[in-house]
């Protein structure tokens, strides 16, 4: 039930409590935790639940200097939470995000590594297909583009480049890619994956300055 509840939030923005719907606000997002030590007690969601999260960020040990920091902030005095935006204001930067200019080439990109995650040898990666069992949906496409287009917004322009969307190339694909258990035994990861098809797929060329200029 709650992972029903769950995908229903993120596909129709509603949730559905004995028979009533109640719509969520806007601007919503979902994020989970996943231990990657203990998973006693717990269920893995199906594919189809864990293709709508937009990204899987990995999260490492803090350096020793950042653990000093956040000693320093347990220990030290209640620092007060303040808002930095309204949900007004994000709500407006989805929008801005929505009208930054991505070139045909960079989305024909965003394609050939989703598809080459479903047919590697069809992208020159002939012994790769073994290794996966499920590839990446079209919705890690969408996901490229638009954060390529969010990226590319923070870095203060109004055109995505190449380097937006090779820089969460990773972070869209690797919850998307599922395993073999020829790949499991081999000791891959998805990452690992990942890298060798960014390298046998080009990114486009950055566009000129006329062109960025004229878009």
């Amino acid at each position: 039930k709650v992972q029903s509840a769950l995908l229903e939030v993120m596909q129709e923005r509603q949730v559905t409590i004995a028979g009533e719907t109640h719509k969520v606000p806007r601007p919503f997002l979902v994020m989970a935790t996943q231990n990657p030590i203990e998973t006693e007690g717990t269920y893995p969601l199906p594919e189809a639940q864990v293709d709508r999260f937009m990204m899987k960020v990995l999260v490492d040990y803090p350096t020793d200097e950042e653990e000093f920091v956040i000693v320093q902030r347990v220990i030290g005095p209640p620092v007060e939470a303040v808002p930095v935006a309204t949900t007004e204001q994000l709500a407006a930067l989805q929008a801005e995000a929505r009208r930054v200019y991505v070139d045909p080439s960079l989305i024909q990109y965003a394609v050939k590594l989703v598809s080459a995650t479903r047919t590697p040898d069809k992208h020159g990666l002939k012994d790769m297909g073994r290794f996966i069992t499920f590839g990446a949906s079209p919705r890690a496409s969408i996901s490229l583009t638009e954060g390529a287009r969010a990226l590319a917004l923070l870095r203060g322009r109004s055109y995505a480049l190449p380097e937006d969307m090779t820089a969460l190339v990773p972070d869209v694909l690797r919850h998307r890619v599922t395993l073999s258990y020829e790949g499991l035994s081999e000791g891959l990861t998805p990452d690992g994956l990942i890298e060798k098809i960014m390298r046998a797929v080009p990114a486009p060329p950055k566009p000129l300055e006329h062109e960025k200029l004229a878009a």
